[in-house]
């Protein structure tokens, strides 16, 4: 069962009863002679649609949340991540930005391609919204200019007093800086009513930021944490490709040279694999190898390697990403990268890029092959030598995250939700390729309505066990809390596949067709 093809939007409000055929026929006739203005922006501005109107016909269009741009305080400061130039030309707006996501207010929540080379050069999630063209475009123009007279935030025209209070501002009279639109407020989940951002300095206020701070009982699973087993890392049910995969690239080599140290080369091109793997070997070192981003995260775990040859661009993950997850680990963050790639000419550098990850070296494609041995054999010998610390021993890393989930167990049994959390996220920080621990994390994000931070969660334990039920069900649960339908239907054509029994899949296939 596969997802629908995006609707138009005129069969949307036709449906809706929002717009009359005459009137439809009337402004895709207009559109046609000036494709400049989409339809959204054409009916709000000649009042026969309301913005919110066109809010909820939108979401349900992309199938994610709408943004009602009137209504947010944009903490001026997180436009620094993407320059005017590049917000005019793909009609694209951060609004908030917090820890490692970033929220996006798009024209086309579906422009993959600039989705991913944000995620790219930031390395955080982003969570598309939709936004009517006109509207985005005219309050980028006013948040620049905001901006560029040195204020710290800017309002839109119909922020709440909640939000002004918390933010320590005054309500506003002069609507200059505001996009001009109706003064509807939206109230279906599509586009959820603006609540302001918990924290101090998180500036933003936007979309839902409700569920980020609701304590109600969310659906997700009641079950208990489960026994503990003697590996808390432990990731089942690998699937057979993966396995395929890996067995396909190392047992001649890691054979060759079974004293040398071993070195991971992650690249999707099969003769840059070979060529590394040539070398390195005939050079003592014993060789791995991996074409993709999570079949990598994989093979660090089963097998620490002493180094990593990353490609920056793979599938399923970013090099980056892959960087950010093995370097912000107590129990991988030792392990030395050498990152090589295309010249990355995107909105940094890449001596940026190198210092934002932590990785060891960055080398340029084409290279020289001089400069990888080089590179090699500088960061293996800066990484044995006895002036440094030593590495952090994984058995004993494995013991703490271990540990880390006992005491998570212990305090959500005698009802201490906050201190469960706090235990699960250092087990985490040890070892962030411990599934059950990133899986219980996330339930309980879930249940206190943090629904980000258990989406986050989520979609990293299923990274390490794709084909695990429960994961899958509730981050297809999270997905369609916060919104975003196309993700969630997504998640539930998995499920089915997994689903335990005939009845579950039954069940879910009611589910979906609801969606659908």
């Amino acid at each position: 069962m596969a997802a629908e093809e995006r609707k138009p939007l005129g069969k949307i409000l036709l449906k809706q009863k929002l717009i009359t055929p005459q009137q439809l026929e009337e402004h895709l006739r207009a559109q046609s002679t000036d494709s400049s203005r989409p339809l959204a922006s054409r009916l709000t501005s000649a009042g026969i649609i309301s913005e919110t109107d066109a809010l909820r016909a939108l979401s349900e269009q992309f199938g994610v949340p709408g943004i009602d741009l009137r209504q947010i305080a944009i903490l001026l400061e997180h436009l620094d991540l993407v320059p005017k130039e590049i917000c005019d030309a793909q009609q694209i707006l951060p609004v908030l930005v917090r820890d490692d996501r970033i929220f996006l207010a798009m024209t086309n929540p579906n422009d993959s391609r600039a989705i991913d080379e944000l995620e790219f050069v930031t390395g955080k999630k982003v969570y598309p919204y939709v936004a009517i063209s006109s509207t985005l475009m005219e309050t980028t123009k006013k948040a620049f200019e905001a901006k560029d007279d040195n204020q710290t935030y800017f309002l839109g025209n119909e922020v709440p007093e909640d939000t002004l209070r918390q933010l320590g501002l005054e309500k506003r009279t002069d609507a200059e800086n505001a996009p001009p639109v109706p003064s509807s407020i939206p109230s279906r989940r599509s586009i959820p009513p603006p609540q302001p951002a918990p924290q101090p300095h998180g500036g933003a206020m936007i979309m839902d930021e409700r569920i980020e701070q609701a304590r109600t009982t969310s659906e997700l699973d009641s079950e208990e944490f489960g026994n503990m087993s003697s590996d808390v890392s432990a990731v089942i049910m690998l699937p057979e490709e993966l396995k395929i995969a890996r067995g396909a690239h190392t047992d001649h080599t890691v054979e060759k040279n079974p004293d040398g140290q071993l070195i991971l080369v992650v690249d999707d091109e099969e003769d840059i694999r070979k060529l590394l793997r040539r070398l390195l070997s005939d050079r003592g070192y014993r060789v791995k190898e991996a074409d993709r981003g999570l079949l990598a995260l994989r093979m660090v775990k089963e097998t620490p390697p002493d180094l990593i040859i990353l490609d920056a661009m793979l599938p399923e993950l970013h090099g980056f990403d892959i960087a950010r997850r093995i370097k912000g680990s107590e129990r991988y963050g030792k392990i030395p990268i050498i990152m090589v790639s295309a010249v990355y000419r995107g909105w940094r550098i890449a001596e940026d890029l190198k210092a934002s990850y932590g990785i060891e070296e960055y080398l340029e494609k084409p290279f020289r092959i001089a400069d990888v041995m080089n590179a090699v054999t500088k960061l293996l010998t800066r990484h044995t030598s006895p002036t440094l610390p030593p590495p952090r021993d994984p058995d004993a890393a494995n013991t703490d995250a271990e540990r880390a989930l006992e005491e998570g167990i212990a305090a959500y049994r005698a009802g201490d939700v906050e201190k469960a959390i706090e235990h699960l996220k250092r087990g985490v920080q040890i070892d962030p390729l411990a599934y059950r621990l990133r899986y219980h994390l996330a339930l309980l994000y879930g249940r206190r309505g943090q629904f980000y931070d258990g989406i986050n969660e989520l979609e990293r334990a299923v990274d390490l066990n794709p084909s695990h039920f429960p994961a899958l069900k509730n981050l297809a649960v999270l997905y369609e809390k916060a919104g975003f339908k196309h993700k969630a239907i997504e998640m539930w054509e998995r499920c089915v596949k997994y689903a335990p029994d005939d009845a579950t899949r039954v069940s879910i296939k009611e589910h979906l067709l609801k969606l659908l």
